[in-house]
């Protein structure tokens, strides 16, 4: 008898004619490596003026020169990290640096070289990029002009500089080859970072389920996997979401903070933007501050993650904006009901097809540096790659397995987006250029301009996956998957019918969701986002009625989100925003959880039902802000990371009429008394005084950098704004919190009363990457204590901050 799940999903398909064999055949492996350019090199000229704290401001006439100095001003503060990045989008890291070495890119990736080799080899045999690039889902001729600009720059930088970072000097693949290809392959992998880029491991390992690997869940769930709504019900409440979301991608602490202030709640009458994405201190995507300009055309500052032309957060003389990233889901899974435990499966038209079994070569170093041939196998259909992802519940078993359509795999828009919101005359008119470039791939927009006006959006890229095409579509395990982490999983069966992703008039290109199917409000009072979903960009304002693939609506948020709004709510409760308070709050380091947690006592009455006194002491006089002088930081940090979740933590609940309050009151029973207790266990066992300042124990953790001080703290749990998180840090790993992930380019641009603008900055882990450069750790100290830079905008500006001039022309 044909199990129940075999029958559900049959029962959720069309009716099937008689079946026939039919499968594409397997492609064999390509060659990764550059072509040699047959193109004459074109001629360059760009001036790059370099200011206080190593930042470029590069003028030049067309956009191939803009690149060029853009390029070679990268190489110059960053050539490790570029270098690395085309290592990567080679496909080459096994060759040089060993197959079984881990890549960590600071967001999602954390793979051996050879699982990176693998998939990056297997794109450049379907040669991906080179299809989009002539494709109408590619590149306009300035940006690719930019993009061949940018590595000519390179190149020169490294045939006229000897590489003095040690962390790549004595890399003898290091040379000035550098292709326009290899830079967009990189600018594609890093599209990919929050879909694709989460199940590589689960892609290149794939394999049809065997006796010792099944493929099903082992979660410690005792039911079996759903083939029923009423099933999926049941299943869910066992399930622990925040580990699943985490594994999306969702609900973890890369994100970011954003604030606009508009024309009725600032002194200047104008907007003011506060932004501060939070993102790694160390590896892959790291930011550098650069200012483009073709006097005349274009003049826009800000950062730009590295290997990127483009500024991508940013401002030019009338609006400034910043990024968060988005709830939205940039992909869906496919489920595939197959005929016996393998590659086939049914379809829709009456045909058996099979998954396509692809085999790459990937060249690895061995430990006596010889080089050795290493085959490995990934697995297509027409929606996308197999994944083998059983904790995910997408596990290829002997009933199905699933695929991944990425929506954010089937373009190279985003140098053309961001290099159009560079030119942008409002936010409105930011807007509108964003969603004509139709490449944001995975953040909101919050942005500030001179007229008063101010915007949220996300208007990212997103699967045209209605909540009607969605109900329709849902396997039973897909249905769990949208239970419990709102991500859609649906019928392979009819992927290429009902289940298709859809199309829109008003959308860039077919199979994402327009403009007006996606979340966005201007407004003249106030904006914001710190990663919760569209619902809420103030205390007021709710957008509703959007597909759940884009986020949820009346969901609780996190006391990060609850901490940016309120410092906004209690600075108009007294007068308007000015340019200095609104910059005020990055370094206001209040802790919204403890704000709430204390209400009544009762914090303290938790704490004091340890009978801890000593600790009970330190926590009670503490000053409930994450300040580097602030004392007891550490042990309100250890109790909410232990502090259980939901009702069981909260006497009121969630409440989407108070999403800004609720929840809130701190039970004070055993399971929470468990968790203070564990706390202080843990402060003792890692030898910290209780009474020791944050300052001491949270230092900055990125390669070179001294122990200073770092302020802000836990981001979601804690609700810090200033949000900062120690992951692999590079440097001072003997203190107890060495930062390595966190607040990064921030910026305060404020469009002042006179029409001026104002623009304050900090880059945390500075701009240069070179421990011993002057500019490696000068901005780090800043932030330490506090400060901000003074942004050279204008020429006076510019000249009055002046260090030395580069004049480049030629190739």
């Amino acid at each position: 008898m044909r199990s129940p799940r075999v029958l559900a999903l049959l029962a959720a398909s069309l009716a099937l004619p008689a079946l026939a064999l039919a499968g594409p055949a397997g492609a064999g492996p390509a060659d990764a490596s550059p072509s040699p350019s047959v193109e004459a090199p074109a001629p360059y000229d760009a001036t790059i003026r370099i200011t206080a704290h190593g930042i470029p401001h590069i003028t030049a006439s067309d956009w191939g020169s803009l690149g060029y100095g853009s390029g070679y001003a990268t190489a110059s503060s960053s050539i490790c990290n570029l270098a690395d990045t085309v290592l990567t989008a080679r496909g080459q890291r096994s060759r040089y640096l060993g197959g079984e070495e881990r890549y960590r890119d600071g967001v999602s990736l954390d793979a051996t070289n050879l699982q990176v080799d693998a998939f990056v080899t297997d794109l450049h045999n379907r040669k991906v990029v080179e299809t989009l690039l002539a494709s109408p889902a590619g590149p306009t001729t300035r940006a690719r002009a930019m993009v061949k600009g940018y590595t000519a720059g390179i190149n020169r930088w490294l045939r006229e500089n000897e590489i003095t970072d040690p962390a790549c000097r004595d890399e003898d693949w290091i040379k000035p080859d550098a292709t326009e290809l290899d830079l967009w392959y990189g600018v594609y992998m890093a599209n990919l970072i929050a879909s694709s880029g989460n199940f590589l491991k689960e892609i290149v390992e794939a394999d049809p389920p065997t006796l010792d690997d099944p493929g099903l869940p082992d979660l410690g769930i005792d039911l079996p996997l759903p083939t029923t709504k009423e099933e999926v019900a049941a299943y869910a409440k066992q399930v622990d979401k925040q580990a699943l979301l985490e594994s999306f991608g969702q609900d973890d602490d890369f994100g970011s903070n954003a604030t606009a202030i508009g024309g009725d709640k600032s002194s200047t009458g104008r907007g003011l933007l506060l932004g501060n994405p939070h993102f790694p201190w160390v590896g892959r995507y790291k930011f550098t501050q650069q200012h483009l300009t073709i006097p005349g055309r274009y003049d826009v500052a800000g950062a730009s993650l590295i290997g990127s032309p483009v500024v991508n957060i940013g401002w030019n003389k009338d609006v400034a904006w910043s990024h968060t990233v988005s709830t939205a889901y940039r992909f869906t899974p496919y489920e595939y009901l197959t005929v016996g435990p393998g590659p086939l499966y049914l379809t829709a038209s009456g045909l058996l097809r099979k998954a396509e079994r692809r085999f790459v070569d990937v060249q690895v170093k061995q430990a006596d540096g010889s080089l050795a041939t290493v085959r490995e196998d990934l697995w297509r259909t027409p929606q996308g790659y197999v994944i083998d992802s059983p904790s995910q519940f997408m596990g290829w078993s002997p009933l199905s397995f699933w695929a991944i359509r990425d929506a954010n795999a089937e373009h190279l828009r985003t140098i053309d987006t961001f290099l159009a919101m560079g030119e942008a005359t409002s936010s409105r008119d930011l807007l509108a250029k964003q969603d004509a470039g139709g490449g944001m791939p995975w953040v909101n927009t919050t942005a500030a301009d001179r007229r008063g006006e101010v915007l949220y959006a996300d208007h990212s890229v997103v699967p045209h996956v209605t909540n009607a095409m969605a109900n329709r579509c849902l396997t039973p395990v897909g249905l769990l998957l949208k239970t419990v982490a709102g991500l859609p999983g649906l019928n392979g069966l009819l992927a290429d019918g009902l289940c298709r992703w859809g199309t829109d008039a008003d959308a860039q290109r077919a199979g994402i969701l327009g403009p007006a199917k996606l979340p966005a409000v201007v407004r003249r009072d106030w904006v914001m986002n710190a990663n919760d979903s569209y619902w809420t960009p103030n205390d007021k304002v709710r957008l509703e009625g959007y597909a759940t693939i884009i986020g949820c609506e009346k969901c609780a948020r996190t006391m990060r989100t609850r901490m940016v709004q309120q410092y906004v709510v209690d600075r108009l409760a007294v007068g308007k925003e000015t340019p200095a308070t609104l910059r005020g709050h990055e370094f206001e380091n209040r802790v919204r959880a403890a704000e709430v947690m204390r209400a009544g006592g009762k914090l303290d009455e938790v704490c004091a039902r340890t009978g801890e006194t000593e600790a009970c002491a330190v926590l009670k006089a503490w000053d409930g802000h994450s300040d580097t002088t602030s004392v007891g930081t550490h042990l309100f940090e250890a109790f909410v990371e232990r502090a259980p979740t939901g009702t069981n933590l909260w006497s009121v609940p969630f409440d989407p009429k108070d999403p800004l309050n609720t929840p809130r009151g701190l039970k004070t029973g055993t399971a929470v008394v468990k968790a203070m207790q564990e706390a202080i266990d843990a402060v003792r066992d890692a030898g910290v005084p209780f009474d020791a300042a944050w300052g001491t124990l949270q230092v900055a953790g990125d390669r070179g950098a001294p122990p200073l001080p770092i302020s802000g703290g836990n981001g979601d749990l804690a609700g810090n704004a200033n949000a900062v998180a120690s992951r692999n840090p590079a440097s001072n790993t003997d203190r107890y919190k060495p930062i390595s992930y966190g607040s990064s380019h921030i910026q305060a641009v404020s469009y002042l009363a006179d029409g001026s603008v104002d623009a304050r900055t900090l880059l945390t882990y500075s701009q240069y990457e070179d421990p011993a450069s002057p500019w490696s750790w000068d901005q780090t100290k800043l932030y330490s204590q506090e400060q901000w830079v003074r942004f050279p905008w204008t020429s006076a500006q510019i000249d009055a901050a002046l260090v030395r001039t580069v004049s480049l022309a030629g190739s």
